[in-house]
């Protein structure tokens, strides 16, 4: 009925206009196709199957579609550490070289786009707090400019599928010079990588074990994990690129290993599905407990939900955008300070906080509306170095989809 009022306070015929707005990406061949989903004070009030997760084979998307979640896996890497600062295990002043001294004597570039030989000693090791907010001075190929972008391809490969043991990587890692001077700014980069590397070392087990024993069995996340065996691979979503022009999707999913790799990536590795991710995103909207299952402390939640970065850094673009006009950034989470400048790129409220993937995937917990939203894709973005640039000027693709849905379901909400 017209005007009905949809579970939990949304304008039902408001609502009721996502799925057909987003299928028209999947019609206009921007995208193979999505899950959404829209959780609201206890239930889930709607949720968007749309598309196919493998076009060759005409398998349609569903609600337990397995994706690579990118970076959405910082979150969870950063949590487990948190679990570690509670547990008394390091602090988040501690200089990461009591456990990782391939990072210690660390020199920085006299210019961040220069020759890789043009160094200066770093004024101070990294600490775990400058991982935790992308300011320990590390880089990503793809977020960089000049020959430190292509030495990082170089030495240490894809940050997804990547043949090296972490002892190999983070001994490569520290043979490469740092962009920044520790704590001076924020510069997106394996910061994540390294994290999860120091929960390894410390627990004395790999990532994806302690991360199962602390995270996804208390969580019930049954189907996260950074390799997926054989017998869930056909629910996996396949990564397409749309062309330049019009044109047939392209499909360029990446390998998945026979066996489970040494390289558990904390910075991008993991698979996940909505149904999993909820959990955990309930669990930090929860402020540390869902279902009765507490994992961190209130007030941990709090700092890791509250921006550190400084006037000055967040006056720096990120990925060539004004990233920080509306945002902050805390410990392993952004949040929107400033809801009204946040509607350029998207929607929310105060306060409201997550952390995407490079593949599209998006996530949004926002306190002041006790509201998750869940925005779930396949779409191949430039990966090497200095995809920065190669990003600008391309046509809107898929990933406009994002934010649209952001704006039609605040829109319903009123």
């Amino acid at each position: 009925m017209d005007g009905a009022q949809a579970p939990a306070g949304f304008k039902r015929e408001v609502l009721d206009q996502v799925g057909p707005a987003l299928k028209g990406l999947v019609d206009q061949n921007l995208l193979s196709g999505m899950v959404t989903l829209v959780w609201r004070k206890g239930e889930i009030v709607q949720l968007n199957t749309i598309g196919q997760r493998d076009i060759a084979r005409g398998l349609p998307m569903e609600r337990d579609t397995i994706f690579r979640i990118a970076s959405m896996t910082k979150p969870v890497t950063s949590v487990a550490i948190m679990q570690l600062v509670e547990e008394g295990k390091l602090r988040l002043e501690d200089p990461i070289t009591k456990w990782i001294p391939e990072l210690g004597g660390m020199v920085v570039l006299e210019e961040a786009t220069g020759p890789v030989d043009k160094t200066r000693p770093a004024h101070r090791d990294i600490t775990v707090e400058d991982l935790l907010t992308h300011r320990a001075g590390l880089a990503y190929g793809f977020t960089s400019m000049g020959p430190i972008a292509y030495a990082h391809e170089e030495k240490l490969g894809s940050p997804l599928v990547n043949p090296l043991t972490p002892d190999e990587w983070l001994k490569a890692l520290g043979e490469l010079p740092l962009s920044y001077p520790p704590g001076d700014r924020f510069h997106y980069s394996h910061a994540t990588d390294v994290l999860g590397f120091l929960v390894a070392r410390i627990e004395g087990r790999p990532l994806g074990e302690v991360l199962k024993a602390r995270i996804f069995d208390p969580l019930g996340m049954t189907d996260t994990a950074f390799w997926l065996p054989p017998e869930k691979r056909d629910r996996l979503a396949r990564l397409y690129q749309a062309p330049p022009q019009d044109g047939p999707l392209k499909d360029v999913s990446l390998p998945i290993p026979d066996a489970p790799s040494p390289f558990e990536g904390g910075g991008g590795g993991l698979f996940s599905t909505a149904d999993d991710y909820l959990k955990f995103a309930r669990m930090l909207l929860g402020r540390g407990e869902v279902d009765g299952v507490r994992l961190l402390k209130t007030e941990t939640v709090d700092i890791m939900a509250a921006n550190r970065l400084s006037d000055e850094q967040r006056g720096h673009g990120f990925m060539g955008m004004p990233f920080w006009l509306s945002q902050g950034f805390g410990l392993g989470l952004s949040m929107i300070m400033d809801a009204q400048k946040h509607e350029w790129m998207g929607a929310g409220a105060e306060g409201a906080f997550g952390w995407p993937g490079a593949f599209g995937t998006w996530w949004q917990a926002d306190p002041a509306n006790e509201m998750i939203l869940m925005y779930l894709i396949q779409d191949s973005m430039p990966l090497g170095p200095e995809a920065v640039t190669a990003m600008q000027g391309q046509r809107p693709t898929g990933r406009v989809g994002g934010p649209m849905f952001q704006k039609m379901v605040y829109a319903a909400l009123g």
